[in-house]
Order: C-alpha cells, then structure tokens, then sequence
C-alpha cells in the first residue's frame, strides 16, 4: 500500500500530515502528487469529499518559498464555502514550513483582505469575482505567482464565471504550472484546459469508486402534489442521521423547509437568496451536527464536505446525470454507507432511465420497512427545542469580544458550538464570527447580548475558558 513517504513530500510536509491524523493517501493523492511535484500541467477529474486539495495543496506547498512574501500560489473556487475549507486544510498542511495562505472572498469587507494581502500571503484562495475586484484595485499582484489551481470548474461553468477565470489566467505569467480540477468535463471545461495547459497529464478517479459502490440507491414514484407529504414519510421511515434534501429552486427551497418544519423536523434550508450570515450559521450548525436535515439547492450546497451525512434526497430530479452523480457523493463519504433515495414524477420516467445509463446499474424502488439496521432518530420535535433567536436578518446586532483565539487553538466551529450550546441560540444566530491571534469577534441579536453574555462566560472551549463581553462603541 503507498505511503505518502512514496511520493516525494519533504519531511516538513509528512509531519504536517501526521499532525492533522492522515495515514494513507486516497486514489486521487496517490496519482496527482508525483505528477505535480514534477511541475507538470495536470486535469484532475474528482469529485468533492475525493481527497482532492491535499492533491494540489501539498505540491503546492512544496514549490512555496516561505522567505519569499510575494504571491507564489493561487488557487480558484466557485464559492465563499469552498474557499474557507480550502484555506483551512492548506493553513495546516503549510504551517510546520511557515507558508502563509490568505483567503479573499465576497461578502467579507475587502479593506481588511487587502490588508491581510500587503501583510503577506504566499497562497492566496479566493472567490473568482474578488480576485478579480483585488487584481483590479491592485492589491493582488500575481507576477510572481507560480502556480495556479482552478477547483471545482465545472461549478465556475455553472455559476456563469469562466469569463472572469480567462481573464485571470491571462494576467499570472506563461511559466506558471496550472492544475485543473473538475467533477465532470463539459465541453468549455475541455476548451479551456486545451487553451490555457500545456501538455497536461490527465488523473481521473472514477466517480463509481466515490459514490456508487458505497452509495445504496432507491427511487420513489410519486405524483407532483404528494411529493412533501411522502418526503415526511421517507424521512420518518429511514431517521437519518444527517440528511441533504436537494431541490432545483430557492422558491421550492424555502416552500419545503416551512413544510417540514411545520412537520415538528429539525430542519433548515439553505440556498443563495439567504445573507452570508444566514448561510455560515446553517452551514456550521450542519457541520457540527446540530442540524440533522438541510433543504438545499445544488449552488448553495458546494463545497459541502461533511462524511457524517448518511442520506442524499432528491426531492427534485437532477438536472442531469453527472449532476446526480455529484449529488449523491456527498453521502457514503470515507468508507461509510449512504443511501439515495430520488423522487421521480410520472413524466420523468426517462429521466430516470438516463440516470440509470450513466452510473451503469439499476436503481431499486424504495420500500418503507427495507432497512437493515437502524438509524439514529433525526427528527426533534420543536416544542422540546432551546428558545430561539429572532432571524428576519434585520434585527440591531451586538459585537461580542472573546478573549481566545488561534494561539489557544480556538476555531470560528468551537465559538459557534459554544455560544450555541450554552446560549440555547442555533448558529444562524451567532454572525460575522472573526477568529484572530488572540482574541475573537462575533455578533448576535443586541436584544439578546446579555443574556448571551451571562450564559456562556465560564464554559469551556479546548482546554481554556471562554471569557465574552460587549464591544463598546
């Protein structure tokens, strides 16, 4: 079996990855790392939860020059999401070598990005649109940047932003070493590499070894107006353990979240008409397994990578097969089992069909009863819940000040987890969450900063006490 020491990473590197508990590589590692520290061109076709940024992360680390403070590295993604997480795995990967990575992305103020960036920043992650905001007000310089990773691009491709990548790429030098990421690769994908990659070599992890060996697949005929009372059912029969309810619209997004939760489900949704704060809140609350159920859209839910999500619903059919595909490999992560399960309409008997064709297999009807083992109950009736904060998103907001951060190993998770926990507050509540050197901010409802205040003081967060108090003025 190949070790990491197989495949060419110094001896700062491999000690990262032991810190951060990672023994063997996956597929995609294991094919894309040799590759990369050879400075070739490479297309990666991965899907997400593969292994995928440790692949271009850990090259890219080690052709950093840590004494060097100019912008070395530029990695690529579709959303504010995905870009957090990459920035968080490549901070620990590049911290024993002392590699800055600076992360830019909207719907943050850009002054203190642009900060961060004349402070340093040998990787910088970023958004499509503020990277090219930042090159733009010349902030981000890339003439000394080496490397250059596009993550997700057929999700750039879907959110309308492969222009905006061309003119990126335009401006890093021709000697740059670029790698090109992609669940699946539609033909301006392979326009685009064929443009802007030389010679590259092609590693493909096969989307079956990901998703549909460890994925057990169900269909449910149902006509279009019993769809949410037979959603209840599914969900009361199965009690998953965390699930994603995927739909095609924010409209139809928002409908079935109310449905459900009028249902007495412990559930939420989260698409792209949400503000920032709302989503982070979802997202961390999902994240830290407070949330069993999150109604999504297919844009709202990239660059979610949690392994503890036993169930994929397709409420809505995909809007193609690889779309199906990609959906449900967000279950059966790191060797667990998941289960799919997708509504079909009478009228979408071909659809299904297509499905069917691309992943190579038939996929079985659900039958309530078919479980082998039980799950944990997901559904929490709401009358039993913590009191809850107001979220119409205009309420006044209070900044509290806490007095951990990063040297205490304090993450924005740990002051969400316990200001939610000992606050009876969910994360939507808790906003703006900023985690410095020492100490961290965070914002909440001001009619409720008080009680906020008194009830967390004292708890415990990794080994130190949380201590928060009112930001004045």
């Amino acid at each position: 079996m190949t070790a990491f020491a197989d495949l060419g990473l110094s001896d700062s590197t491999l000690r990262a990855l032991q810190d951060v508990g990672y023994e063997q590589p996956s597929p995609i590692q294991e094919q894309a790392i040799p590759v990369l520290l050879e400075g070739r061109d490479m297309i990666g076709q991965a899907q997400t939860g593969s292994g995928k940024t440790a692949a271009f992360g850990l090259p890219m680390i080690e052709h950093v020059d840590p004494s060097e403070p100019e912008v070395q590295g530029l990695v690529l993604t579709p959303t504010r999401e995905l870009c957090i997480q990459v920035t968080q795995a490549l901070r620990a990967y590049a911290e024993r070598k002392g590699v800055d990575v600076v992360a830019v992305f909207g719907g943050a103020p850009i002054r203190s990005q642009q900060a961060q960036l004349r402070d340093g920043g040998q990787i910088v992650v970023g958004t499509v649109g503020r990277v090219l905001d930042l090159i733009q007000r010349a902030s981000l310089i890339l003439h000394s940047c080496r490397f250059v990773v596009l993550d997700e691009a057929d999700e750039m491709l879907d959110l309308g932003f492969l222009e905006d990548v061309e003119r990126i790429l335009t401006i890093t030098p021709n000697s740059r070493q670029t790698a090109l990421f992609s669940a699946t690769m539609p033909p301006p994908i392979r326009a685009l590499a064929d443009r802007y990659l030389y010679d590259p070599v092609t590693v493909k992890v096969k989307s079956a070894t990901l998703t549909v060996d460890s994925v057990e697949q169900f269909s449910v005929d149902v006509k279009s107006g019993d769809k949410a009372e037979k959603l209840v059912d599914v969900l009361r029969a199965e009690r998953p353990d965390q699930a994603i309810v995927f739909t095609r619209t924010k409209i139809r997004c928002d409908q079935l979240y109310r449905r459900l939760r009028d249902r007495g489900l412990n559930v939420k949704a989260l698409h792209g008409d949400m503000s920032q704060g709302q989503r982070d809140g979802v997202m961390l609350a999902f994240k830290g397994g407070r949330l069993p159920i999150l109604v999504a859209t297919d844009v709202a839910a990239r660059g979610l990578d949690i392994s503890t999500v036993t169930h994929v619903i397709n409420f809505d059919v995909p809007t193609s097969p690889d779309a199906y595909v990609h959906r449900i490999g967000r279950t059966g992560r790191v060797g667990r089992a998941g289960r799919a399960i997708t509504f079909i309409e009478p009228r979408q008997q071909r659809e299904l069909a297509a499905i069917e064709r691309h992943i190579g297999t038939g996929i079985t009807p659900w039958a309530e009863g078919a479980r082998t083992t039980p799950a944990p109950i997901a559904e929490r009736p709401r009358r039993h819940s913590k009191p809850h904060l107001s979220r119409d998103g205009d309420e006044p907001q209070a900044k509290l000040v806490a007095g951990v951060g990063r040297a205490e190993g304090v993450e924005v998770a740990d002051l969400v987890h316990a200001v939610t926990s000992a606050a009876g507050i969910d994360g939507e509540a808790v906003r703006d969450v900023r985690v410095l050197e020492h100490f961290s901010f965070l914002s909440v409802p001001l009619s409720d900063a008080e009680r906020v205040v008194e009830s967390v003081n004292g708890t415990p967060v990794n080994g130190t006490t949380l201590r928060l108090e009112i930001a004045r003025g």
